[in-house]
């Protein structure tokens, strides 16, 4: 398969319409006339998933964050952006990233992390489109199976994530079972006015700083930062069995190591 092939591939999961304004996804390096015969689908594109693309040999790098975001003036050695830029087309190196289209796309990112969590009804926290007349954006809201207390639900986010912890904000806001919970994989410190809109009593996210976690909390909702890696790593697994489907089996696709930016000691 080609990489211009591919590419329109992965448009049919998460086109590039659906992407905010601010954000800058898509084919961001390489040849679109390259055969595709190994792909590596990763989180970001850090100096590590750069040397394993190369190490392994892949043909095209996928990652949902995408590298260049600003402008870059120079693509050299000099700075640490181009400079895997400079890695990636010296080993012919293909590299494209599915971010705020992916986050908002059905099926993908929202309703994945929705469904981790048993989230039932869900609905956009933030519309940011339309998808064959249905309202489509980042994060969801809805409801869950049986209600829980915030403390269970933070075992239940650790578990479904496959996290070593998690952050708890305001249990004081849910000293009762909690039934309403928004998710917004992420950074989710802009996402509290929408989950307090639809009146969430638990918004799980990533991201949070202090002052606004008090005030969500002084509003009535609690918060659980699971991380932004914590709950978005999700990409991975679930577009790399995507590659593999949409290509029929004709390439290998492989997974980025672990890497959890943050640890408790």
């Amino acid at each position: 398969m080609l990489c211009r092939e591919l590419i329109e591939k992965l448009e049919e999961l998460a086109p590039k319409s659906l992407a905010c304004d601010w954000d800058n996804p898509g084919f961001l390096a390489g040849r679109g006339d390259k055969e595709i015969k190994k792909v590596l689908v990763a989180l970001d594109a850090t100096d590590r998933v750069v040397e394993q693309a190369g190490r392994e040999q892949a043909d095209f790098l996928l990652t949902h964050h995408p590298l260049i975001f600003r402008a870059l003036k120079q693509v050299n050695d000099a700075n640490f952006i181009s400079r895997r830029i400079v890695s990636l087309l010296q080993a012919d190196i293909s590299y494209v990233a599915m971010h705020t289209n992916f986050d908002a796309a059905p099926g993908c990112m929202a309703d994945l992390a929705a469904e981790r969590l048993g989230i039932r009804d869900g609905q956009p926290l933030e519309v940011t489109g339309e998808v064959k007349g249905m309202p489509v954006g980042i994060g969801k809201a809805g409801v869950l199976a049986e209600p829980v207390s915030l403390d269970a639900l933070a075992k239940q986010v650790k578990q479904a994530f496959e996290l070593p912890f998690v952050l708890v904000y305001g249990s004081e806001a849910a000293k009762g079972p909690v039934s309403r919970v928004a998710v917004s994989p992420g950074a989710g410190g802009s996402m509290i006015r929408y989950a307090l809109e639809q009146k969430a009593q638990v918004l799980v996210t990533g991201d949070i700083g202090h002052h606004d976690a008090i005030d969500a909390a002084a509003q009535g909702m609690a918060i659980i930062d699971a991380g932004h890696y914590g709950l978005e790593h999700i990409f991975i697994p679930f577009m790399a069995d995507y590659v593999k489907r949409v290509s029929g089996g004709s390439i290998e696709v492989i997974q980025a190591e672990p890497d959890f930016p943050a640890r408790v000691l």
